[in-house]
């Protein structure tokens, strides 16, 4: 069974926003997934990160 969880990465340990329901010891599978945004950064030069964001998820964007 697969559940997705959101967690922050803080100091070297990466904390669920949310209880999990896991036994002490068991092994999960982890996978990093980016933001729109985050994925921009580095191809072009972003100045205001709220704006490029809010453009991203702005249902009048559409897909090509």
């Amino acid at each position: 069974m697969a559940t997705r969880v959101k967690a922050i990465y803080e100091e070297g340990i990466l904390k669920p926003l949310e209880k999990l329901d896991l036994k002490e010891g068991e092994e999960v599978e982890i996978e990093e997934k980016k933001s729109p945004v985050e994925r921009l950064e580095g191809m072009i030069r972003i100045s205001n990160r709220r704006w490029v964001k809010e453009l991203i998820e702005s249902p009048d964007l559409e897909p090509i």
